[in-house]
């Protein structure tokens, strides 16, 4: 496992799967073209990639360039780096035929491929610890009444809504945003002020 210090963002679940074995970093999804009507979701990789930088690593055919060309509209260039797969023929092997274009997307590719577009896109290898920077937990997240408890639904939901952050988020999508982008000390603030708002 290769630690990176910019967050990614890939296509889909089974993409972000793939990069999750190879590297240890902040991994978001588009979830393909519903990045085009989440303006949640693009805040959310706005914000990540001023905190900590952003590689784009979507597919090589023309939906990922699509999505690609969406994200560098929504977000300032200096905040992006591109990661890029070759054109390799095949289909992955959860999947009974080839996409339409015929090639291999992220999630097909061999863990070396991955690592050399990386390399290629500008990564920080080994750049930030996030263990020792005051990392967010699950114990957190229940101590703090975010999971676990027969409310932390409806303070979650009230959370992601203050901070502007995608609805669907599930805990684990929260507390993966959460370490991008607050300290556990600035969350605590954040929750403080909800419920003097909500009081």
């Amino acid at each position: 496992m290769v630690k990176i210090r910019e967050a990614i963002v890939v296509e889909g679940r089974y993409d972000k799967n793939t990069l999750s074995q190879i590297v240890d970093a902040p991994i978001f999804q588009t979830d393909g073209f519903g990045i085009f009507r989440d303006r949640e979701k693009m805040l959310l990789l706005r914000r990540a990639a001023e905190k900590l930088g952003l590689i784009v690593f979507t597919d090589s055919d023309g939906a990922g360039f699509v999505i690609r060309n969406r994200i560098k509209s929504a977000i300032p260039e200096k905040y992006l780096k591109h990661a890029y797969i070759p054109d390799i023929p095949g289909k992955e092997k959860r999947k009974s035929a080839p996409g339409k274009e015929g090639k291999l997307g992220v999630e097909g590719m061999k863990p070396e491929v991955i690592l050399e577009a990386l390399r290629r896109a500008g990564a920080t290898f080994d750049g930030l610890d996030v263990s020792s920077s005051g990392e967010i937990t699950k114990q957190d997240m229940m101590e703090l009444g975010l999971s676990g408890g027969h409310d932390s639904r409806k303070k979650r939901e009230m959370l992601i809504k203050a901070l502007d952050f995608p609805e669907h988020l599930s805990a684990n999508a929260l507390l993966q945003a959460l370490n991008v982008l607050y300290s556990l000390d600035e969350l605590k603030a954040e929750l403080t002020a909800l419920e003097t708002d909500n009081g």
